[in-house]
Order: structure tokens, then sequence, then C-alpha cells
């Protein structure tokens, strides 16, 4: 009996293989073969199940297959083709040749194996004359290179080649086998930066993605060595050094993009020693005198990127507790540096913003209150360990501190606050005559405000403290930072109209004199940055953002400081340009509570007048029109911790308000905005995501893709757009995700495959039954583009669901758009299928009545798609067309066909009298002479 169900399920695998069920086949040959021990039958069930495996890309298992069934029967000719096939596919040609040469010698006159081995031969040929060429290019360049003799461009040449070859998977393998590490070790040893240089990015590129060649790389070169090379002063070194050690950190930690096999297979590789140690000499990096401040940086920036977890639902958090035990006093010792003491480590504009950040992503990585504590308790240790009576200097690094764990977890700063005698010392320093001791207290003051209730308490208690040091001092330094101290608090209200801390007109004051101190280049940047700083308080006042705009100067000075290698100044860029742009969120204002909050005597928040629409988009004219979009392409290339969510946030903000007018769309894309808008799509908060996305559906909408999405660039646009169709978003968000994704769908099938891959479809055709008219048209449109994909063609011709139905009602709307929509999609369908035209007329009894009002329509461009359906019709079947010519259509056919083709109808009459010749040739209506 279990032989007889065996041959019953090869049979039923087959009639599944021939409907190209392939999946349904491989599952009866499996089955069939528990059942049987027949020798024949067994042979016959894995060369079939070989075949599924071909069908279905699943080489390994196809060549399994096949094996087996040649083990039963050696001359198996189409097993040994099949897994010649499967081993090509695999990259082994010496054993796929070896089967076809069998197969060959079996069936010499087969001209299928003849054609296979002359091309298979060829392959083998070249891959051997490119891994020889290889060979020796490897030698050749190392040759040069360790040559003292050799000639400068010859050795630029060879170190670039040997960076492009490193990158290849081919040529990393072959440098790696041919003692390139040794001899990479040795141009190491030459000290010369570009020799150095061109080493570093081609272990590199060596790493990437290989654990195994990473793990030699890491201890053949050592951890100490590499983090020596990041230490040092040249930036361009430094940054190649930390690119070589995230390839090295992202392959240990399993991102493994290579498939190994056999010995590789075997080779487990136990990973976390020498990430533990990696990132135990990065922490040593902070508070060693001899690293630079670059090196500093990309220390932190590496601790940044590789230390807490990507995603909270990671469970294992072992990393940052690691470090917070190990190394969290470096980092504090980092954040309390003050630049003008004699002691402070070699440090860059963007370091202790860097070290902030760290802390902050630290502190959000803890799971408990328990880890928290302990984070707080070492926190709390450290400070109150650095007051001493003795040394101003210490207190002095105590409160800096301070001031930048109040840069990063907020909650924790004001915890700190409260311990007894930081305020006090803050107010101590803010006294002092050493202008060091001044300029820190004053960024502590600033950094300390950051909340209303805080902000009343210093108003009260250190107002007329920093009003006192504005008007003493001398130094600019301290009276730009005293100054952003009276902003912040002069701004602690909000967009509040009603809720002004100072008097009328103050705050115009005080910006004005940011905008002065923005515009002088004698001051040096660190110090121009914090006039931003204040503006990024004070432009939450409409007086001053519209005075803001208006001062070009002002504002190129700002755009060209962002473009500068000081990065602590992208949240205060961002922050300013949200306000200017007044796009930060405001609650909804219902009249109802707001005469209950006047009832009952509470505060109503005020709209200022110049926060008015028509304010807004002068404003967004003028940023268009100063370079803003230059400005923010650039803040976007920051590849640092310091661009964080939050920031990339503001950033999809500001772009989205721009991008509101179409017409300025085009300035936008001109100026690269398109491209830097991508990756805010990608990457960062929720709601900036989102953000950032509907600036995308905004301009894909208008754009021609080529234009404002070059290259592979305009494929990642596609999923962003994707996720506005989430019922979750609001109308406009659907809608304007619709319009791009049809400008999209309409450039290529390449991007009607991306849309229909993630899963865009259900989506559109859900917008399809919407009731609201312009979404059901967007998407109406949407659809007519995707019915050019072979599989979006296939959904319509499955059985068992109403997408034709809906197509050919759509038709039958009043709506002329959403008619001319479905009429252009259900005419590429019944075009590119005559399953589709009989199914046309089975879906619903009134498909007649609308072929005949489309034929009929007032608009040209719906009557002649109604035109082109009837021709498919017509030319689909026989049958179908008497029934066509039975009816009123025929007249309309007639009617439309006599009429004299002017310029503007020459297609709709054209298209009618092609139908009438189809009729003709039938013989159901004969020419009249």
């Amino acid at each position: 009996m279990a032989e007889v169900e065996a041959v019953q399920l090869k049979e039923e695998g087959n009639r599944h293989f021939h409907l190209q069920d392939y999946k349904a086949a491989t599952k009866s040959y499996s089955q069939a073969l528990k059942l049987t021990k027949d020798k024949a039958l067994l042979a016959t069930l894995y060369r079939n199940r070989a075949a599924c495996g071909l069908k279905t890309e699943s080489y390994v298992q196809a060549a399994s297959d096949a094996s087996r069934a040649i083990d039963i029967n050696s001359s198996d000719i189409k097993a040994l083709y099949r897994r010649c096939q499967a081993l090509e596919h695999l990259g082994k040609l010496d054993q796929a040749f070896k089967d076809v040469q069998r197969c060959a010698t079996l069936e010499p006159r087969n001209q299928n194996f003849q054609e296979t081995l002359r091309r298979l031969n060829t392959s083998i040929q070249e891959k051997l004359r490119v891994q020889f060429s290889t060979d020796s290019r490897v030698q050749k360049m190392f040759e040069i290179l360790l040559d003292e003799n050799s000639e400068a461009d010859k050795r630029e040449k060879a170190a670039n080649n040997l960076i492009v070859l490193g990158r290849e998977e081919a040529g990393a393998e072959k440098i790696f086998q041919n003692n390139g590490v040794a001899l990479l070790l040795q141009l190491l040893d030459t000290k010369k930066p570009e020799l150095v240089l061109a080493a570093v990015r081609t272990l590199s590129g060596m790493c990437s993605g290989h654990q195994a060649r990473a793990t030699v790389i890491l201890h053949a070169v050592q951890i100490d060595r590499i983090c020596s090379l990041m230490a040092v002063e040249n930036e361009e070194m430094s940054l190649a050094v930390c690119n070589l050690l995230q390839a090295i950190i992202d392959s240990l930690s399993g991102e493994d993009k290579w498939e190994h096999r056999g010995k590789e297979e075997a080779l487990v590789l136990d990973t976390k020693k020498d990430l533990k140690q990696i990132t135990s000499h990065l922490l040593d990096m902070l508070v060693s005198k001899k690293v630079s401040g670059q090196g500093r940086d990309q220390a932190l920036n590496l601790l940044n990127k590789n230390v807490p977890r990507k995603d909270l639902a990671i469970h294992d958090n072992s990393r940052t507790i690691y470090v917070v035990d190990n190394g969290l006093r470096k980092i504090l010792k980092v954040v309390g540096q003050v630049p003008d003491l004699p002691s402070c480590l070699p440090l860059t504009d963007n370091t202790r913003m860097l070290a902030s950040i760290l802390i902050n992503k630290l502190y959000d990585d803890l799971r408990c209150d328990p880890e928290r504590d302990h984070f707080r308790k070492i926190c709390e240790e450290y400070i109150t360990g650095k007051f001493d009576p003795q040394d101003m200097d210490k207190n002095l690094n105590a409160i800096q501190t301070v001031s930048g764990i109040l840069q990063g977890p907020f909650d924790l700063g004001n915890q700190l606050l409260g311990l007894k005698g930081v305020m006090e010392m803050m107010v101590a320093l803010c006294g002092s005559e050493r202008e060091t001791d001044q300029l820190v207290a004053v960024e502590a003051l600033i950094h300390a405000s950051t909340k209303l209730s805080r902000a009343t308490f210093i108003i009260t208690n250190g107002v007329s403290l920093l009003k006192q040091i504005y008007k003493t001092t001398k130094n600019e330094k301290i009276k730009i930072r005293t100054l952003v101290g009276l902003c912040k608090l002069g701004s602690a209200g909000g967009t509040d109209y009603g809720l002004r801390q100072f008097a009328e007109g103050s705050t115009e004051k005080l910006a004005k004199q940011c905008r002065k101190w923005l515009c002088n280049t004698s001051i040096d940047t660190r110090t121009r940055r914090w006039a931003v700083e204040g503006l990024a308080y004070l432009t939450l006042d409409a007086d001053v953002k519209d005075d803001f705009v208006q001062d070009v100067p002002a504002l190129q000075a700002m755009f060209e400081l962002a473009k500068t290698s000081d990065k602590t100044i992208l949240y205060s860029v961002a922050t300013t340009l949200v306000n200017c742009t007044n796009s930060y969120d405001v609650k909804e204002v219902i009249p109802e509570l707001v005469q209950l909050a006047k009832f009952s005597k509470q505060h109503v928040p005020e709209e200022h007048p110049k926060d008015k629409k028509d304010f807004i988009d002068m404003r967004v004219k003028r940023l268009l029109k100063a370079g803003v979009i230059s400005a923010l392409a650039c803040m976007m290339k920051a590849d640092s911790a310091i661009l964080t969510d939050q920031t990339k946030e503001l950033l999809a903000r500001v772009f989205l308000a721009l991008c509101d007018n179409p017409k300025d769309r085009g300035t936008i894309v001109a100026q690269g905005g398109g491209k830097a808008l991508i990756p805010l799509a990608l990457e960062g908060t929720d709601v900036g995501k989102v953000k950032a996305a509907h600036a995308l559906a905004k301009i894909a909408a208008v754009s021609n893709p080529d234009i404002a999405f070059p290259g592979e660039r305009v494929y990642e646009v596609v999923r962003p757009l994707v996720r506005l169709l989430d019922t979750q978003r609001d109308g406009l968000q659907n809608y304007e995700a619709l319009l791009g994704l049809t400008n999209l769908s309409g450039r290529s099938d390449k991007l009607r495959q991306k849309i229909f891959k993630e899963r865009a479809l259900p989506d559109i055709e859900n917008y399809m039954f919407e009731n609201h008219d312009q979404l059901r048209q967007a998407a109406t449109e949407c659809m007519c583009n995707m019915v050019l994909h072979k599989e979006v063609q296939e959904r319509f011709l499955a059985d068992g669901n109403d997408r034709l139905k809906l197509v050919v009602l759509l038709c039958g709307e009043d709506d002329d758009k959403v008619q001319n929509a479905a009429a252009g999609a259900l005419a590429m369908l019944t075009a590119a299928h005559k399953k589709l035209c009989l199914k046309m007329t089975q879906v619903t009894t009134q498909w007649l009545e609308i072929l005949q009002r489309l034929c009929l329509h007032d608009q040209l461009s719906v009557q002649h798609r109604g035109l082109v359906i009837a021709y498919n019709l017509l030319a689909a079947d026989a049958e179908l067309a008497r029934k066509l010519v039975e009816s009123e259509l025929l007249e309309i056919l007639t009617v439309v066909g006599k009429q004299e083709p002017d310029e503007k109808k020459a297609e709709v009459v054209q298209t009618a009298r092609e139908c009438l010749i189809k009729c003709m040739d039938y013989g159901f209506i004969k020419p009249v002479s």
C-alpha cells in the first residue's frame, strides 16, 4: 500500500510541477520519499525534487538531491545535468564541468550538453585568468609600495588599487591568502602617512562582513596599535582607523554577510572577549593625554554607536553595564574638562558634547531603578569628590561635569543640581574674578535653566547676577554666554505671547545683540555658536523670528557656522529653524475650553499675530532664498553621534515646512534637498521619520524622480512612502504618499516591482474603496500605473477576489478623474490578458452599460480608454465580440467612427474604426462601398 501511495504522490507532484507550483510539487515528492524503498522510484523522486530546487533557486538542495539520484544510478543523465546546473549557480564551475562532461559522453549528439560544456570551459578559463592575474597584481602592488625608489605617482596608484581590491570579496581573499596581512603590517611600519592610510583602508575592506578575517587581522595588528593609530592628530588617519575598528566590531558582532561552507562553517569563533577588549581600550583612550582631540572624538563615536542597544526590545544590556562599571568615571572626566585650564586633555569643539550624548545613551539603556541608582551614585561620588576648598580648578571640573550631564540625561542632571553645594558653587564662581570660573559658571546656569520651574528659580536668584556680569565683563566670550543665559530665561514662556518673563521689547534687544555677534567673524567659532544658542530660545518670540529672517547676513552667518567642523551647533540651528518655520507641534485650541478657562480665571495661551500662516509663508520664502537647503544638506552629512535622533526630527520638521508650497519644491530638489531627506525618513524618531516621509511624498508627487533622487536612491524613497499609507497616518499624508507612488510607478517596471515587494498593493486597494473622493482618485491613478507590472496582473487573474469588479465599478463612477484612472487600468489589464476580458463580463451585470457610458463620455481621454477596452474585448473572443455587436455598442462605435477626425479627436475616431474593422474581420458586419 505504501508503494502505491508513493507512486500516486509522485504523479501528484508531477501535476503540481506542470502547473508551476514547485513548492507543492516538492512537498509531494518529499512525502513519497518517506513511503518507498524501491531504488528506481527513489532515484526518480530525488531527480524530480532536484528539478523543483532549480526552479525555486534552492541550489544547495538541488545539488544534494541530484547527488542522491546519481548514487543510485551513476548513469542518470537527467540527474547529472541537474546537478551540473545547481553547481554552476553555486559557483563550483570545475565540478559542474565534470558532470556535463559525463553527460556529453553518454549523449554525444545532445547540442544542449555541448553548448553547456563550451560555456563552462570559457568561464573556468576566465576565472583562472582572473585568479592568476589577481595574484600577480597583489604581489606587484606590494613590491611598488615597499620599494623606496618607486615613483610617487606609481605608489599612489598602487595604494588606490590595493584599497579597491580589498573591498571586493575575491580581492580581499587573494590578499589574505598571499601573505597580505604581513605585507600590510610592513606598510604600517613605514610610518609614512600615505602608505599607512592605504594599509588601514585595505584592512578595513578585508574585515567588512567576514568574521574569520576580522579576527585574524585584529590579533595580527593588535588593538594597542590600532588605538595608537587612531590617537594621532591627523583627522583623515583617525577617521580611517575608526572605520577599520567599526568594520571589525560589525564582523565580530555577527553581522557576517558571507555564507561559509566546509571547514570555515565548522569554525565557531567566540568574539565576546575581543569585543570587550576593544571597548576597554576605547575607554582608556578617553583619559589619555597622548590621544589627540580627533582620536578622542572617534573613540566616543565608536562607543556611542556600539555600546547601547540599538533596539530596547533586546533584553541584554551587558555592554552598557560593563561600560558604566569600568568607564563611566572616565567619560565624566572628559565631560568635566575645562579647555582654558593647563591640565585639560586635548579636545575638539565636539568632544564634550559627544561625551554628554554617550552618558545620555548609557542612562537610557539601563533597564531598572537599581541600575539607574548605581549610575547616579557613581556621578554623585565623582562630583562631590572633586569639591575642594583649597583647589578651585577641581571645583571648576565638578561644575563643568554637572553642566555636561545637564546636556545629556536632564533628569539625572536635575538630581545632581540638588546636591549640597552645587548651586552655591555656581553662584560663587559667577562672582569670581577669574574669567575661566565665570565662563564655566554661566554655562552651567544656562544648562540648569531648561525647565520653566528651574528658570523661575534662577530668574528670582540669578538674573541680577547675570546682568551684573554682562555689564562689568570685558571678555566677549563671557558676555555672549551671559547674554544666552538671559535669552534662555527670557524665553521661558515658550511661544505663549501672554506669558513673557521680561518687559516688552527686551527679547528683541537681546536678539539684536545675538545677531550682531553672529555676524562678527573676528570672534572664534566656539563663541559665535553661543549666539545661535541664544537665538534658538529667542526665536520662540514671533517678533524676533520675523526680524531674524529679514536679516540676510545673520541668516547666512548661521548657515556657514552649520557647515563648519564644530557639530555642537547642529541642535541649536535646527531648533532656530523649527521656530522660524513654526514647524513645532501646536496643541489644538478648543473654543469651549478657552471660554471655560477664562471663566475660571486660568491662563489661556495666546497666538502672536506674526505666527499666522501668511507670515510663516513669507519666512519660508526668505529662508529658501538665503540658502537654507544647502545648509541642511551639509548638516545631514555629519557622521557623528552629535547628529542625534532628536536633531534629525527637528530637521525633518523644517524640511516638511519648506516643502509645503509646491512652487518651492523645484528649488529644494535643485539644492540637494531630496537626497538629504532620504536618511531622515529611514532613521531617527518615529515622529521624525513620518515628517521626513511626508516631505519626501510632497517632492515625489511633483518632481521628476530621476532628478530629485538620482541613481539607486530612488528605490530608497519607496519604503517611507508606503509606510505613510498606514491608516494611522492622516488623510493628507495618505493622499500625498499615493501621489508620490503614482509618479514613481509611472517611471519604470523596476520601481513598480519595488512598490509591489514593499506590500503596498493591499493599501492602495484599500484607498480605492475610500469614501473620500481625492483619496479614491489618487489610489485609482496609482493602481492604473501598477497594473503594468506582471505580478500585479497575476493578482487580478487569480480566482476568488473582487479586484477586477472594483475597477469595473469605478469606471462607472460620476467623478471624471476616478473614471479616467479606472478606465486606464482596465484598458491595460484587458490588453495584457484575454482571460481578464472574459472575466470582466462575469464580475458584474452592469459591465456593458458601464462600457457604453465610457465610449460616449464627454471627456476625450475617458472616451478613448473606453474604446480601447471595447477593442480588447472584441479581439479577445469571437463569441464575446458577437455579444458586443448585438448590443447598442455597435451603434456607438459607428457614430464615433463616422466622425471627421480633427486634431483633438484623432485617437478616439481611429480606435473606434479599428473596433469596426475587427467586427468586419469576424464577418459580423459588412463594409459599405
